[in-house]
């Protein structure tokens, strides 16, 4: 039960959903060339969303049910006390 489910804002304001067992490195992945991708032409800016405490199922049919979501509910999911991180007051001002 150690996997999480993140999402990120990008360059181009698009939100990037995926899944991973160590946050920091998968930023750190998705900054480089070993990311998704779903990077190439964009950037990744900012961590918005984080929910952990899933097992890899759980996290992957999480990861789909997200993906599937109007951007407004993404939003709205950022802005939840789900959400494991504290979004800036600027970068929640950037993600609508």
């Amino acid at each position: 039960m150690n996997w999480s489910v993140y999402m990120i804002l990008c360059s181009d304001r698009t939100l990037y959903t995926g899944i991973t067992k160590n946050i920091d490195r998968r930023l750190l992945q998705h900054g480089g060339k070993g990311g998704a991708k779903y990077f190439r032409g964009r950037e990744p800016e900012y961590l918005v969303y984080l929910e952990g405490g899933h097992s890899r199922s759980s996290a992957s049919i999480r990861e789909m049910a997200i993906k599937k979501m109007r951007r407004r509910n993404k939003c709205i999911l950022i802005r939840s006390e789900i959400n494991e991180i504290d979004v800036l007051a600027g970068t929640s001002a950037l993600i609508g």
